[in-house]
């Protein structure tokens, strides 16, 4: 997970101290944030051993659904990046033993980016 390391302060967007405490609980022991990327209320974050999905829903965003994937478990991924007249990119995670892609939305100026750095840097 050198590379992760690498990206740390140069593609995340939290700390991973500020993702460690809102993953309290999640987070199993001995399991370092490595980078971690926020879209909009979502997170986005890499450990030394899985991609942590958080999607906070409703108004007042107390509903968390959290998805763990495996790095082994992704086949493939794509990114999008934002053109002339869209305003969003997207990103497209596939992963074995799911037909469709996990597809993330996000807005312009997110480190889309740093995300496909990320993941590129955790599969093997």
């Amino acid at each position: 997970m050198g590379f992760l390391d690498g990206l740390l302060g140069h593609g995340s967007d939290l700390t991973p101290a500020e993702v460690n405490e809102q993953l309290a609980g999640i987070l199993t022991q001995g399991e370092p944030v490595q980078v971690a990327f926020r879209i909009i209320r979502d997170l986005i974050v890499f450990t030394d051993r899985r991609l942590i999905l958080v999607d906070k829903q409703g108004l007042t965003g107390r509903k968390v659904s959290y998805l763990t994937v495996p790095y082994r478990a992704i086949t493939s991924f794509s990114v999008e990046t934002a053109g002339s007249f869209d305003l969003d990119s997207e990103l497209a995670i596939w992963v074995s033993g799911r037909a469709e892609p996990i597809r993330k939305t996000l807005k312009r100026g997110a480190n889309i980016l740093g995300i496909q750095q990320a993941i590129a840097g955790s599969i093997r």
